[in-house]
């Protein structure tokens, strides 16, 4: 097995919600009372098999579980207690990095990371301040920034959760494009400083690669969008009425390509989808096995299959 590669990776984890009503938050239909029925035995199955995926992520390459891990949909800091307390993570070296959003779900972003491979040096978080048409505040996700020392080196990873296409994707674009733009400053930042920074852009950014938000106003031609060569007719991340996108996706600096006197070497990228993952039979079948299918509980895990980049030391 290898020894000199490492993997980073994001995924979002589709309403990891604990079982206790939080009154300032909209997670009434995630507990016992609620729609969804949602109780101690169902959470506990999904954590436990949130865990087992996470700590396989990447690990037919590089033998070990990734250094970092961003996730999206976590309602608090005791859902990210009790997912590293799981089997398959219990006794490995994950802390975490979590802020507190905004967001009238409640729905949070985190950082997972190995702290013998991951030294957090700062962490924050960015408001994203939208408004609808007639002036009000659209709460939604912060951008969750860490600096860190992976191996030595000094990095920042940001992480995303974009506002959704709930309205439609042409309405709700600019809200996309909004946050886009949010994470150019954050970069500006930290170029500002730092001009040669090692950066990662990681997280479910609701549009593809190829969407305007992600290749006109994020990308730009300063990063790298390895994730654009993953999604066809026939895989992505996620699925939508039949058709597959690829709203996960993790963005480097172009200095992690650097062919020469580079430790950490951005090799190639992938959706982890193995068949466990999946629906097994029907017109759904190699879809995402999902938690729940509107009310109808399914038992999968997440409506999104994780995806990874892998470096070679």
């Amino acid at each position: 097995m290898p020894q000199n590669k490492l993997s980073i990776a994001f995924y979002n984890l589709e309403n990891l919600f604990d079982t206790i009503n939080d009154p300032n938050i909209l997670d009434h239909d995630f507990t016992p009372q609620g729609a969804l029925n949602w109780d101690a035995l169902r959470y506990a199955e999904k954590l436990k098999g949130l865990g087992g995926v996470i700590a396989e992520i990447g690990k037919d390459e590089t033998g070990k579980c990734p250094v970092l891990v961003g996730v999206a949909e976590v309602e608090n800091k005791k859902v990210l207690n009790e997912l590293l307390q799981t089997e398959a993570l219990q006794d490995l070296n994950y802390d975490f990095v979590h802020h507190n959003s905004p967001d009238e779900r409640g729905i949070d972003t985190a950082l997972l990371y190995d702290t013998q491979l991951f030294e957090v040096l700062e962490t924050r978080s960015y408001s994203l301040h939208l408004h609808t048409d007639q002036g009000v505040r659209d709460y939604t996700r912060d951008i969750l920034y860490v600096s860190g020392l992976f191996k030595g080196e000094q990095v920042y990873v940001l992480i995303n959760h974009w506002p959704s296409r709930g309205e439609g994707v042409t309405i709700s674009e600019p809200k996309r494009i909004a946050a886009a733009e949010r994470n150019r400053e954050i970069i500006a930042e930290i170029q500002t400083k730092e001009p040669e920074a090692r950066i990662i852009i990681m997280g479910d950014f609701n549009d593809n690669p190829q969407s305007i938000s992600v290749r006109d106003h994020l990308v730009s031609i300063d990063f790298y969008n390895p994730m654009v060569f993953l999604l066809t007719r026939y895989a992505g991340s996620l699925t939508h009425r039949g058709d597959w996108y690829l709203f996960d996706q993790i963005i480097l600096s172009p200095n992690w390509m650097k062919a020469y006197d580079n430790p950490i070497e951005y090799e190639k990228s992938a959706i982890y989808n193995p068949e466990y993952l999946k629906e097994q039979e029907g017109k759904y079948r190699g879809n995402p096995l999902r938690t729940y299918a509107g009310d109808k509980y399914l038992g999968g895990l997440s409506d999104h299959f994780p995806v990874y980049t892998i470096f070679k030391m």
